[in-house]
């Protein structure tokens, strides 16, 4: 996958897997990263998939209508990548947590859905339900973060508490930050997610 490798500094083992949105790059979110936690390393990742020109993460049938097969094979194909990348870069990859925008939010949902211990943690930015009917793993203790916007057209607020809800249900410790706003990632909400970050994992290893 296509992707930019940033080393962190020198005690701090946690790595930010970066998922941008529809239409983005690798570079999309590196500011946002820097900002939640300057010293982690940084893997951010470009989306296999074309849009009519876009990259995605998994292909969608119409707006707000997963391929779940491919979502279900671009899963897979992203975890797997998790551990290559992970003995390349000589990083933990059992302390990578993920911050997703919209699309990326969704395949890093995905992630937590599919894969026991994929994710230490997560910060998901206006994400959807990735798929319904699946026994999720045990994410007992998972932080995960979410923003939401109350007026998201894409995203609905029911949308999101179903998230919570299954989230919840499989054990993750879910924090939800709602803006009201739409779907855009608002600088007040990647604030929010920082000082929630900065709370949880900033003292640890």
């Amino acid at each position: 996958m296509k992707h930019i490798f940033k080393a962190g500094k020198e005690g701090n083992h946690k790595t930010l897997l970066m998922l941008h949105g529809t239409g983005g790059t690798e570079n999309d979110l590196l500011q946002v990263a820097e900002l939640i936690d300057p010293n982690a390393a940084v893997l951010s990742v470009r989306g296999n998939v074309l849009e009519q020109g876009m990259s995605r993460f998994f292909k969608r049938l119409r707006e707000g209508v997963f391929d779940e097969e491919d979502l279900k094979k671009q899963t897979n194909e992203l975890n797997t990548f998790l551990a290559e990348a992970a003995e390349e870069y000589s990083f933990d990859r059992r302390k990578v947590i993920a911050v997703g925008y919209s699309n990326g939010a969704n395949i890093a949902g995905s992630l937590l859905f599919h894969f026991q211990d994929s994710l230490e943690g997560a910060l998901l930015f206006h994400p959807m339900v990735p798929i319904r009917g699946v026994d999720l793993p045990n994410l007992t203790g998972t932080p995960i973060f979410i923003g939401a916007g109350e007026n998201d057209p894409i995203c609905s607020s029911e949308e999101t508490k179903e998230l919570h809800a299954l989230l919840q249900s499989a054990g993750a410790e879910v924090k939800v930050h709602w803006e009201e706003r739409g779907h855009q990632l608002t600088q007040s909400e990647v604030l929010a997610a920082k000082d929630w970050y900065k709370e949880l994992f900033s003292a640890q290893d």
